[in-house]
């Protein structure tokens, strides 16, 4: 098996299940990652975020809006008021 087959055989499930043994440094059974499990199972979540979307994918953060675009309802400023 080549690794486009590895790749294409990923559930999401599986998708998954590296991604938080990644987080966790454990395989779901408890059993420790090896330093290269870890690195497997990083370059695996990252192919196969390739496939995805780019908001879908994992780190997205969403691109801040330009200060020259008017701002929505929910960012508007809001005007504070001191009392004594």
């Amino acid at each position: 098996m080549d690794l486009r087959q590895l790749l294409d055989s990923i559930t999401p499930e599986v998708y998954e299940a590296l991604k938080r043994a990644i987080e966790i440094g454990r395989w779901p059974d408890g059993r420790a990652l090896t330093d290269g499990q870890k690195e497997l199972c990083m370059q695996a979540v990252i192919a196969y975020d390739q496939r995805l979307q780019p908001e879908q994918r994992t780190g997205f953060v969403p691109p801040k809006t330009s200060p020259c675009e008017p701002a929505s309802d929910a960012d508007s400023i809001q005007t504070i008021k001191w009392t004594d």
